[in-house]
């Protein structure tokens, strides 16, 4: 499988595409006036503690408080070595923080529509192979790594190290990219970590809140650091000093890596080499259409995103059952690429065409479990439920894609439907018997849009007719042509 990844640099946003096989799969996209804050660490004040939510807002510089729940605050007597399943109970959010008090945050969740950033108390700082989480003594790996022997080697050399060094107090996660890491590049991550946690930890005594103590590095070295894999063909970049500033961080960090990162000079625009710009735009729209002739339709609402699958066009050659098996296995394929593509978050149901056979069912989950595998957020999926439905989540942490580069529709305010011109006319002529009731005029002037005025005057010119002669006053009518479907105004003359 062959993999670019593109990085279009410009004064106003950074764009990164990755690309598998020529097809595009994850697009990532950081705004100069409105970067992501996933990552960065502030010194923040608790402003509101709320005993009904077991949770408190807390003041880090942002327009909105930030939330933080019980479960995100790590109790000072503790160090956060509990084991995985051992039962956590919250405790009562008055006996950890209080109001007007200085708390340290990291933000696990960018503000997403009219939500605050999410923070948690317990601090992760990564780098290239390692993750180091001040306060806490384990050593955690990747389950993306399989193999038993490498998990191994690679937890006792990082613990051994971690013991040797006893200045620093912190755990660590050791990440997927560590796979095959010498033990010089881990040591020289440790170490890396150890600089950087100091800093902020003198930053923290320095500062008063609110203020921000550290921020992740910018989007085009991000992805360096969390994307490039051994597969990754080349990294192409199109701004002279973002390539000098990724190539300095890659003779730093992951000096492997530095005869694949290039600069492309290119007067055809770097996006345009793999039609980038046409699926970003494919990507906005609610359909998806696949190459049997069957589409997927998906809707991102604020609750969950809902994806619904028809053959479509797609009649199949055989029979009616494996006609629906074909059409579920490509969907299946295509809706594990738009979860990434789309940046979709959260609850997801997925609406499979009916299947009979109970082995069809199991292979078409296989299918969106083996796709999923590739997707760097974290996925949970569960089986097929007794009403057809597959029920999974995605890990949010950032905007989707849609939420990034659009917005509510001012004229439909988000509904995805206009009210039809005849509705609006019945509307108008309520209106106008409604204020003739309440005032005295000679005539009504309405004034609409076009479309509007235009069905008044013609298929409704009897109905206006009639009452004309229920209220005894003649209504006139006026083209405005600013006016959306929906608006109109009922002028007493």
């Amino acid at each position: 499988m062959s993999e670019e990844i593109l990085i279009n640099v410009t004064p106003v946003e950074t764009r990164v595409a990755l690309v598998e096989n020529g097809m595009l799969q994850e697009a990532y996209i950081e705004r100069t006036s409105r970067k992501g804050i996933v990552g960065n660490i502030y010194k923040g004040k608790v402003v509101r503690v709320l005993p009904g939510m077991e949770a408190a807002f807390v003041d880090i510089g942002l327009e909105r408080a930030a939330f933080i729940h019980a479960s995100d605050v790590v109790p000072s007597q503790s160090n956060g070595d509990e084991p995985a399943d051992t039962p956590k109970t919250v405790p009562d959010i008055r006996s950890l923080l209080r109001e007007g008090q200085s708390l340290v945050v990291q933000v696990t969740k960018d503000p997403i529509g009219t939500k605050g950033a999410r923070l948690t108390t317990q601090l992760s700082i990564p780098s290239r192979y390692l993750v180091f989480m001040p306060g806490v003594s384990h050593v955690g790996i990747s389950q993306r790594i399989e193999d038993d022997a490498e998990r191994a080697r690679l937890k006792t050399l990082v613990e051994e190290a971690a013991a040797e060094d006893k200045d620093v107090q912190g755990g660590y996660i050791i990440r997927t990219a560590a796979e095959a890491a010498s033990p010089e590049d881990l040591i020289g991550d440790m170490a890396y970590l150890h600089r950087l946690s100091l800093s902020i930890q003198e930053r923290i005594a320095r500062v008063q809140a609110p203020a921000v103590v550290y921020q992740d590095l910018p989007l085009f070295i991000r992805t360096i650091r969390d994307l490039i894999r051994p597969q990754t063909e080349k990294v192409r970049i199109d701004s002279r000093e973002s390539h000098q500033r990724v190539m300095e961080f890659v003779e730093e960090f992951v000096t492997e890596f530095a005869d694949k990162v290039e600069y492309y000079p290119g007067e055809r625009p770097i996006f345009d080499l793999y039609s980038v710009e046409d699926e970003i735009q494919k990507a906005l729209s609610r359909k998806v259409q696949l190459k049997s002739g069957g589409y997927v339709i998906i809707d991102q609402t604020e609750a969950m995103t809902t994806i619904d699958i028809n053959t479509g066009a797609f009649v199949g050659h055989r029979n009616l059952e494996e006609t629906i098996f074909k059409t579920n296995l490509e969907a299946a394929r295509a809706i594990s690429r738009q979860l990434r593509l789309r940046n979709l978050g959260g609850i997801i149901i997925i609406d499979f065409i009916d299947m009979e056979d109970p082995e069809h069912q199991r292979q078409v989950h296989r299918m969106l479990e083996k796709m999923l595998e590739r997707d760097h957020a974290k996925t949970k999926i569960t089986g097929v439920s007794e009403l057809g439905l597959v029920e999974m989540t995605r890990k949010r942490t950032t905007e989707s894609l849609g939420q990034v580069l659009c917005e509510p529709c001012p004229i439909c305010d988000g509904r995805g439907f206009l009210k039809t011109t005849e509705t609006v006319c019945y509307e108008i002529f309520r209106e106008i018997l409604r204020v003739n009731r309440a005032y005295d005029a000679e005539s009504y002037l309405v004034m609409a849009s076009q479309s509007v005025v235009d069905r008044l005057l013609d298929e409704e010119s009897d109905n206006v007719a009639d009452l004309e002669t229920f209220i005894s006053k003649t209504i006139r009518f006026q083209v405005e042509p600013f006016y959306s479907q929906e608006q109109y105004d009922v002028v007493l003359l």
